[in-house]
């Protein structure tokens, strides 16, 4: 499964890791109350063209604002509501919404009771171990949740505290196993196929959710799904070329070549690690999307230093 990125996980990235084989993909997190509020970003974020389960994720801290956008997700095609409390964003907690409820879980329960009773479709939930290393409580919120009707959990194997620092701790998710009786998602610093196995083995997860590791690689999902292999170079500056065109397209000109400047970034990073500094400036400030396009092929077309397990034999 591809996880919920904000800021990464737009519609053309979705489609995209969709058509390589991912078995779910999450939309960036949606804020219910700016959702209600009938705000543009939140609707951009709520399409899901040519995707299907479309799997929509939702956050806040109120039980309201939760209801009545699970709603009108659902009414504009949502197959699946996810309700995030697993962000561990300063401006999120700052909120007192994602990772942030799971420091108090009879408010938690409030907000998950009411999505799930506002909607028909199927009410998942993704969090992390728990706030700090002093309150590992996703075993009893992950237990309260499936009384209360959430059919789905994943869990990220950190605290809040720990943000992305340290590894994630597989071991520590087989507690939330041990708890529920629906399937459980594992996450958390998965890289490789071994990963995945390893992470499933050790927290008794029924699927692996990968999410850092797609950035850059779109189609990593679907590698460690056994769905498609490796792109070689050629393949990949094909796809990057698309994504691209299909950044600009959905966000318009000016906002997309914003938005695509860190996917273009990760796609250097990994197939042209060798690529100067000045020359990557020069791809990262352009204003000329042909240009952009034209140094990144002839950058990933060299090819210098690009990980073995990015690329195809």
């Amino acid at each position: 499964m591809l996880a919920p990125m904000s800021g990464v996980t737009d519609l053309p990235f979705r489609q995209l890791a969709w058509r390589f084989g991912a078995g779910l993909v999450v939309t960036e997190m949606v804020a219910s109350r700016e959702l209600v509020g009938n705000a543009s970003e939140s609707w951009a974020r709520l399409k899901g063209v040519g995707i299907r389960p479309h799997m929509v994720q939702l956050a806040g801290r109120e039980a309201h604002w939760m209801a009545e956008a699970a709603r009108i997700a659902a009414d504009h095609g949502a197959d699946i509501i996810d309700i995030n409390m697993g962000c561990p964003a300063k401006k999120v907690i700052g909120g007192y919404s994602g990772s942030a409820l799971m420091r108090d879980p009879d408010h938690a329960l409030s907000l998950i009771e009411a999505t799930v009773g506002a909607v028909s479709v199927p009410v998942t939930l993704k969090m992390r171990l728990g706030w700090d290393e002093n309150s590992i409580n996703a075993p009893e919120i992950a237990r309260r949740a499936e009384a209360a009707g959430v059919q789905m959990i994943t869990i990220h194997g950190r605290t809040r505290m720990q943000f992305y620092n340290g590894r994630a701790d597989w071991d520590a998710i087989r507690a939330v196993r041990d708890t529920i009786s629906v399937p459980l998602v594992a996450n958390g610093d998965v890289e490789t196929e071994a990963d995945a196995h390893e992470i499933l083995r050790r927290s008794g997860a029924d699927a692996v959710m990968v999410g850092r590791s797609t950035q850059g690689r779109p189609w990593h999902a679907g590698v460690l799904a056994g769905a498609v292999k490796h792109p070689n170079l050629e393949e990949v500056a094909r796809i990057i070329a698309e994504h691209y065109s299909m950044m600009l397209e959905f966000h318009g000109a000016e906002a997309g070549l914003r938005h695509a400047r860190k996917h273009i970034g990760w796609y250097l990073d990994r197939f042209a690690p060798g690529l100067a500094g000045a020359s990557k400036a020069e791809i990262m400030t352009s204003t000329d999307p042909g240009a952009v396009l034209s140094k990144v092929t002839a950058a990933i077309a060299e090819g210098e230093g690009a990980a073995e397990t990015d690329i195809a034999a």
